[in-house]
């Protein structure tokens, strides 16, 4: 088993997951790639042929198949430095207009993904000292976002987790962290198309957000159990912190309304 500290990231096989998975390999980590996306995956593993690179299959909506997936890249009896909850998906447009079953699959991978994520994950993260869990949120889970309403319930979902993991965990030594993006420049968002993206653009890349996943995972312990990245997410974030709420409803009223022509 290799001396170098390790870190398992869920979604890898493309976007912000391709990105982290990359950063911790260029920052001297053991990396477990995961993903439901065999060819992407393949891709990344020809891309870095590192030694260090662990790549498998897994669909986080299944709890036994994280329990494989753990005990396949730490050992049965191993620890886990850094957990990354990155497996995610969206839809965009009108609640009412969004067919039921998909809205059901963003919650099961959104929120029941990294639950069993965490849950599986904590005997290894508990035998490792300074352990680690980052969770991508999102700035959507400031206030519930138009036209993003389910992806949006399950962000919240995602801060409220962290912000109990993170005080329950601590006797453990784990620290649970959420970043906050706003909108990132991925196949995600490629054809998402809503009047929030229209008025704020999409301004951050996936290395963005890969970078400030590092930055979290080398801040164990330290500093806000959120972490807002870009400067619009940063702002938003702490605007929210000083604003009532019905002054964040016309805000996001303002931002969702219909752009002049």
């Amino acid at each position: 088993m290799s001396s170098r500290p390790n870190v398992l990231i869920t979604g890898a096989a493309a976007g912000i997951g391709r990105a982290t998975a990359l950063r911790f390999l260029n920052a001297g980590y053991r990396v477990g790639a995961f993903d439901v996306d065999e060819l992407g995956l393949a891709s990344l593993a020809q891309a870095t042929a590192s030694e260090h690179l662990v790549t498998g299959l897994l669909d986080v909506t299944d709890a036994e198949a994280w329990r494989s997936a753990l005990a396949t890249f730490v050992g049965p009896d191993g620890t886990l430095d850094v957990l990354v909850n990155n497996a995610g998906i969206l839809s965009s447009g009108r609640f009412e207009e969004i067919d039921l079953r998909l809205q059901q699959r963003i919650v099961e991978i959104n929120v029941t993904g990294v639950l069993n994520g965490c849950h599986t994950a904590f005997d290894y993260l508990a035998r490792t000292r300074g352990a680690r869990v980052i969770n991508l949120a999102s700035a959507s889970a400031i206030y519930g976002q138009p036209e993003l309403a389910t992806y949006s319930a399950t962000k919240f979902a995602v801060r409220g987790l962290t912000e109990a993991l993170d005080l329950e965990w601590r006797e453990h030594d784990i620290s649970v962290t959420a970043l906050w993006p706003l909108f990132v420049a991925t196949a995600m968002t490629d054809e998402m198309h809503t009047r929030s993206t229209e008025s704020l653009g999409i301004r951050l890349t996936a290395d963005d957000v890969a970078q400030a996943v590092l930055e979290a995972a080398a801040a164990a312990g330290k500093g806000p159990v959120h972490r807002a990245v870009g400067l619009q997410a940063k702002a938003l974030l702490s605007g929210a912190q000083v604003t009532p709420a019905w002054a964040l409803r016309l805000l996001n009223r303002y931002l969702a309304a219909p752009r002049s022509k």
